[in-house]
């Protein structure tokens, strides 16, 4: 989105993810645990639910997790979540910028802004730092050289320095 100081050029997915009612906490606000959901659920509408889980459904973005090889999860790392200002409850879904932050040898990391969708104000900044792990083995996985191609055009500038 041009007019956030933050946006680079590089592509963004912009997803809406519905505030449900009960992520409300008694000032009207998305509760802070909730954020998480939320941006749980924009990463698997970008990039896919991980293989082996649930039916297929509509088509992803990019569908980083479906092609996984077998026994690898996305496990998340860190999260990192900045509060800018409240996120009120709204009976209509909340809009999300979704990008590449890092990309590293065994991780990568995926950077969000959540805006009010009636104001356009930014609410929240975060980031998620996700690593392939094979359960079998029991080790981190590299990240293959399809995979890094797959998210480089998604690469810009991280929420944190």
């Amino acid at each position: 989105m041009a007019s956030d100081p933050r946006y680079d050029g590089g592509i963004r997915l912009t997803l809406h993810v519905p505030m449900r009612w009960g992520d409300m906490d008694a000032y009207g606000h998305i509760n802070n645990v909730e954020v998480l959901r939320i941006l749980e659920e924009a990463r698997v509408h970008a990039f896919g639910p991980p293989a082996g889980t649930g039916l297929p459904g509509v088509t992803v973005d990019l569908p980083i997790f479906a092609d996984l090889p077998q026994d690898t999860q996305a496990l998340v790392v860190e999260h990192r979540v900045k509060y800018l200002t409240p996120l009120n409850y709204r009976n209509i879904p909340a809009r999300i910028q979704v990008w590449i932050s890092a990309i590293k040898g065994a991780s990568f990391t995926v950077a969000y802004a959540i805006f009010d969708p009636v104001t356009g104000v930014t609410c929240v900044i975060a980031e998620t730092t996700l690593a392939f792990f094979n359960e079998a083995s029991g080790t981190l996985l590299r990240i293959s050289a399809h995979k890094k191609a797959e998210l480089e055009p998604m690469l810009g500038e991280p929420n944190f320095r």
